[in-house]
C-alpha cells in the first residue's frame, strides 16, 4: 500500500479526531493517583469518549479487550487495564486512540503517579519525552523517514545510554489505525522514505533503562522489558506541512523543550 497524501477535508478530520485523543489525557490526569486501577482509568476514558461521539479505537482491535493500553514501569506498551492498583512512584503511559468520523487519533503520554518517582525514572521520562521531540523535529518535505530514528537513538543511546526499542515503531495513520509509512526509532540519517506535505504519522519512542529486547506475555499483548527494568514511552500524531510539520495532538499540557514551545 502507498503512503497516503492527506486532501484538506482529510486534514480536517485528523485535526478533529487527534483533538478528541488528546483531550482524553487531559480529562484522565486527575484520575491518575495511588490506589486506582487501570480498569477504572480505562472505563473512565471509555466514558468520555463515547460521550463526545467516537469510538475507542483499541478496543476489539485485533481482540483487544480495552478501550485504552495502561503500561505501567517494566511494561513497555500494549499493557491491558485490569485490576493493577498504581502506586506512589509508579511511572505509568496511557496510550488513547480515537476514531472520529471515520479518521484515527492517536497520542500517549506518562505520569508519574503521586507526583514523585526516583531521580533515575524521571531521568528516563525526562529523556523519553526530549528524544520525540528531537524526532519531531526531523520531519519535513524533503526529509527522510530514517532521520527521525537516527535523532532519537542518538540522543537516547548515544548520549544517555539507554535502550531503544525497535519491535516496535511509528505508524502512518488516517482512515486506518495503521497504515504506511513504518517509522522506527532506530535510523540512519539520509535513509528511508522522503516526507511528503499531507502525510500523517506516529513518533512513539520506547526508552527502556536497560535492554531493548522485551518479552510478549501469556495475553498476547503486555510487551515487557527482558531485564525487567523501566521503560517510558510518550508519542504524538504528525502531519507533514509544506514548511515543516504539526503536531496534530499537542494540547496545553504536552510537555515540549523549550524552542518548541517558543515557535
Amino acid at each position: 500500500m502507498a503512503v497516503e497524501i492527506k486532501s484538506k477535508r482529510d486534514i480536517e478530520k485528523m485535526r478533529a479526531t487527534c483533538r478528541l485523543a488528546a483531550s482524553v489525557l487531559d480529562h484522565i490526569a486527575p484520575h491518575v493517583v495511588p490506589g486506582v486501577t487501570t480498569g477504572e482509568l480505562d472505563k473512565i476514558c471509555h466514558e468520555y469518549i463515547v460521550g463526545h461521539g467516537a469510538y475507542p479505537s483499541p478496543l476489539n482491535y485485533k481482540g483487544f479487550p480495552r478501550s485504552i493500553c495502561t503500561s505501567i514501569n517494566e511494561v513497555i506498551c500494549h499493557g491491558i487495564p485490569g485490576d493493577r492498583v498504581l502506586n506512589a512512584g509508579d511511572i505509568l503511559n496511557i496510550d488513547i486512540t480515537t476514531t472520529l468520523d471515520g479518521y484515527f487519533g492517536d497520542c500517549s503520554d506518562m505520569f508519574i503517579v503521586g507526583g514523585s518517582t526516583t531521580p533515575e525514572a524521571q531521568q528516563l521520562v525526562d529523556v523519553t519525552r526530549e528524544s520525540l521531540w528531537l524526532g519531531i523535529a526531523e520531519v519535513g518535505p524533503t526529509k527522510r523517514i530514517g532521520d527521525i530514528g537516527a535523532a532519537i537513538y542518538e540522543f537516547a543511546h548515544g548520549r544517555h545510554g539507554y535502550g531503544v526499542v525497535e519491535a516496535f515503531c511509528g505508524h502512518g495513520i488516517g482512515r486506518e489505525f495503521h497504515m504506511p509509512p513504518q517509522v522506527s526509532h532506530v535510523g540512519k540519517r539520509g535513509n528511508g522514505l522522503r516526507m511528503k506535505p499531507g502525510m500523517t504519522f506516529t513518533i512513539e519512542p520506547m526508552i527502556n533503562l536497560g535492554t531493548p529486547h522485551c518479552d510478549i506475555l501469556a495475553d498476547g499483548w503486555t510487551a515487557v522489558t527482558k531485564d525487567g527494568k523501566w521503560s517510558a514511552q510518550v508519542e504524538h500524531t504528525i502531519l507533514v506541512t509544506e514548511h515543516g510539520f504539526e503536531v496534530l495532538t499537542l494540547r496545553d499540557a504536552s510537555w515540549r523543550p523549550s524552542w518548541a514551545r517558543a515557535s
